[in-house]
């Protein structure tokens, strides 16, 4: 038996279990509303990651979980319980921030034992729990250390120990990884998703970096003016969004205005038709855009869909060379992968045409503001 035990994991015909569920949650800063009626349930022992842009809620909507903002209206459960006006310290969370936080003028031992001794852990218990959570952080043998004798990547595994010991329900991660050098984000990354599938608690994790929480989530909350636009696993935000916001938040999207006329069908501005997935229609007439990442067009044809142009630019990056192809349906981005040296590519002014896969196609609305 471990100091930091797995949460249960729900039998397969069991309804799911929700460690998280907010309820029309709202807050408003005088005339400004930074999160607007959301309503979101998270599963016990998932890895959350509440993901968008400066300024869109994520951050907020962590503090009032978390118990730091009392929410304007709406309501807030751990575990099916209420929380609404409990202090922070009375709910069953930690909250590990981008600043660690941790004491300066206590040992490593000390740091992550505080928690613990608030708590009346005392004698063989507290070491040993607070061996194990060093031990699962990697950080075995520091004990008698202080925070400023270890590096930030150091100093935030420490914090990280800190929080897991007190075995909470949530763990609450606010931009943890902000103040590390790019290397050591990266690492730290999987050693995060490592520690949370280790344990079995439920992370939710606060970034504005795509590729961060496509790494380490189980499922993304993507976030965009105080309200929720997509909640999915990275492959189905990725594949399949739902708004052109998500499709263009979440990695490079190329979207083409058309007009439904079929149902499986989209004619582009330059009258070029395309087919699509029944499904990414949706029911969907009139005008829309379709969707194509880079890396799923193709230089040439062979393709059921295809759209002619010209190259007007081309960059290499290393395991791939992007190109910009104007065509008369738009400007796309194209991704060819440099599998092998030399390979053959295309130069600014050459003529080529563009293929893809329906199957690689998804619809979305026309933005208001386009």
């Amino acid at each position: 038996m471990t100091a930091i035990e797995a949460a249960p994991t729900p039998r397969r015909g069991e309804v799911a279990e929700y460690d998280i569920r907010l309820i029309g949650l709202t807050k408003r800063f005088e005339d400004v509303v930074a999160v607007d009626g959301i309503s979101l349930d998270v599963e016990r022992g998932r890895f959350f990651a509440l993901l968008g842009p400066s300024g869109c809620g994520k951050t907020t909507t962590l503090r009032m979980i978390g118990g730091f903002e009392e929410p304007t209206a709406g309501r807030i459960e751990l575990g099916g319980v209420d929380v609404g006006g409990l202090p922070p310290y009375r709910r069953d969370v930690n909250t590990v921030f981008q600043s660690y936080a941790l004491f300066p003028h206590l040992s490593i031992f000390e740091n992550v034992a505080f928690g613990l001794r608030r708590r009346g852990v005392r004698g063989d218990e507290l070491r040993r729990r607070v061996g194990e959570g060093l031990e699962l952080v990697g950080l075995a043998g520091l004990e008698r250390r202080k925070p400023r004798q270890l590096s930030g990547g150091q100093q935030q595994r420490i914090a990280l120990a800190r929080a897991l010991v007190n075995r909470p329900r949530v763990l609450l991660l606010d931009e943890p990884l902000g103040a590390l050098d790019l290397k050591l984000r990266k690492e730290m990354q999987l050693e995060l998703k490592r520690i949370q599938h280790e344990v079995g608690i439920t992370f939710v994790h606060v970034t504005h970096d795509q590729e961060e929480a496509m790494t380490m989530a189980d499922r993304i909350v993507i976030m965009n003016e105080g309200r929720i636009e997509q909640v999915g696993t990275p492959s189905e935000l990725y594949e399949s969004p739902r708004t052109s916001f998500v499709a263009g938040f979440l990695g490079v999207s190329n979207l083409l205005p058309g007009t439904v006329v079929g149902d499986d069908r989209v004619r582009l501005a330059d009258g070029t038709e395309v087919h699509v997935p029944r499904e990414a229609l949706a029911g969907r007439s009139g005008a829309v855009q379709i969707g194509v990442r880079p890396e799923k067009l193709r230089l040439g044809g062979g393709e059921v869909n295809t759209l002619a142009g010209v190259v007007s630019e081309s960059a290499y990056i290393g395991v791939s060379t992007q190109y910009i192809v104007d065509t008369p349906a738009g400007a796309v981005t194209v991704y060819v992968q440099n599998d092998r040296r030399g390979a053959e590519g295309a130069a600014p002014g050459d003529r080529l045409t563009l293929g893809w896969s329906p199957d690689c196609t998804f619809v979305v609305d026309v933005q208001e503001d386009s």
